[in-house]
């Protein structure tokens, strides 16, 4: 998955927490709480739709880094960096 196909899967998440959103007029670089009432509850939904969406764990102190579009598709590509295996060679030695 790229990052635009990422971003495009966080703001689906984002945009069932807060249906009423128009994803149009989302500014990409500014906090939610900035362009619409985004409250600590809405915070938790999301947190744990990006868990169900991709399998990452986002502990509370972490909540800040889901203030906004830019940031959260920032933490997912961090967290799901994380979460690799390291690469390892299919190639048997003969």
């Amino acid at each position: 998955m790229n990052e635009a196909e990422l971003e495009s899967r966080v703001l689906a998440i984002l945009l069932e927490v807060a249906p009423d959103v128009d994803p149009g007029s989302l500014a990409r670089d500014v906090d939610f709480r900035d362009q619409f009432d985004f409250d600590s509850m809405d915070t938790l939904n999301f947190a744990i739709g990006l868990h169900r969406a991709f399998g990452i764990e986002v502990p509370e102190t972490d909540y800040r880094y889901l203030a906004g579009l830019g940031k959260a598709v920032t933490y997912v590509v961090q967290a799901l960096a994380s979460e690799s295996p390291p690469p390892t060679s299919s190639r048997r030695a003969v």
